[in-house]
């Protein structure tokens, strides 16, 4: 029985992975009207998947994938580098079928990330942020020196094709038995881009017509990798990268709209307040690229638009107002410190500290000569 068999509001499942999926499509009444889009826009809650995103889906699908072709074996390790919703996808499966888990992670990644890795069993390795992806310290390369050393399982969801897949056959045959082929233009984030090439190709086949619309942040290449990317440094997690995945097939894609930080992170919020959707930063993203596509469309029209993930990951980031005023994005006053200002403080303290006790051991030892 396959899951769109089952109506598991009426079902005991036999374990969490079997929850993945079938995220609900929710009308948006309030968001697009306030910013001039007169066509109906439907939200693909992938934020209400059990681990909190649609990573789930990818993390489920490439160790299933990996299982029957016989690569993955019981009490195997498994490794993946990852902003951290495919890692907290991959940690649930891992959990739930005992595997060993390790996930390479750049440090721009959110705390809460992290903690919610470790509660699922991962060991997490944070790496740099600001370094390339072919770089010795990258997350992919740190991830692929401990395959090859170490002899663990890497899955590679930017080589996966388990990653488009998991969209091809899951998200996006549902959109299609939830909304019908009356879906005039589809907006989605891009990563790894595994998602809007499955949800792309799969749209494309039935509904020939529809407008694919990528978003992708400035300072990512993926909109247009002919072009150098803009020195830019982003905080919405999840989307664009440096360099373009294989499993990002860009033909797919009619349009491609460049989202910022504070549009990303002011339509998050609006949408929080105002269509009771507790989504992260790359929900914003997405929202800006209806804003700016779907205005072309007529009232009696419609677009999807994918909201990959739940607030729970950036409760220290975006949401609290001291982040913002510490990253430019809002004016006032800082009036209580944020994380990462605590993380940078701790640093400071343990560099003054062991410079003091340096200093104290060459006194000490000048004094004895």
């Amino acid at each position: 029985m396959s899951s769109f068999d089952v109506d598991r509001r009426k079902t005991v499942m036999n374990n969490i992975l079997e929850v993945v999926g079938w995220t609900p499509c929710v009308r948006l009444n309030k968001v697009p009207k306030a910013h001039g889009v007169q066509c109906e826009v439907i939200a693909k809650c992938e934020f209400l998947n059990p681990g909190g995103s649609v990573k789930d889906r990818i993390g489920v699908r490439m160790v299933q994938d990996a299982e029957a072709s016989g690569r993955l074996k019981p009490g195997d390790t498994l490794v993946e580098p990852t902003s951290g919703n495919t890692g907290i996808g991959l940690s649930m499966a891992a959990a739930v079928k005992n595997y060993n888990m390790v996930i390479t992670m750049p440090l721009k990644m959110s705390h809460e990330k992290s903690t919610v890795l470790e509660s699922l069993g991962a060991q997490v390795i944070r790496t740099p942020t600001h370094v390339a992806f072919d770089h010795p310290d990258s997350l992919i390369s740190v991830a692929k020196k401990l395959e090859a050393e170490k002899g663990y399982c890497l899955l590679d969801q930017y080589k996966n094709p388990g990653n488009p897949n998991a969209h091809y056959d899951g998200t996006g045959e549902e959109i299609i038995q939830q909304c019908g082929t009356n879906i005039d233009m589809v907006v989605i984030g891009a990563g790894t881009g595994g998602t809007i090439t499955g949800i792309a190709k799969k749209l494309k086949e039935r509904i020939p017509n529809i407008i694919v619309v990528g978003v992708d942040p400035v300072g990512s290449i993926l909109a247009d990798p002919s072009k150098p990317a803009e020195q830019c440094a982003y905080q919405v997690e999840g989307i664009g990268y440096d360099f373009v995945p294989d499993v990002c097939d860009r033909k797919y894609v009619d349009r491609w709209i460049k989202s910022r930080d504070a549009e990303s992170f002011d339509l998050a919020r609006e949408i929080h307040r105002t269509e009771g959707m507790l989504v992260g930063g790359s929900s914003g993203s997405a929202m800006y690229g209806v804003i700016e596509a779907a205005k072309e469309l007529r009232p009696d029209q419609r677009c999807v638009v994918v909201f990959p993930d739940n607030i729970r990951n950036y409760m220290t980031k975006f949401p609290d107002r001291n982040w913002r005023i510490e990253y430019g994005l809002e004016e006032g006053e800082i009036n209580r410190p944020t994380y990462t200002q605590l993380q940078k403080q701790q640093q400071e303290l343990a560099e003054r500290v062991a410079q003091l006790e340096a200093e104290l051991a060459e006194k000490t030892k000048t004094a004895s000569a």
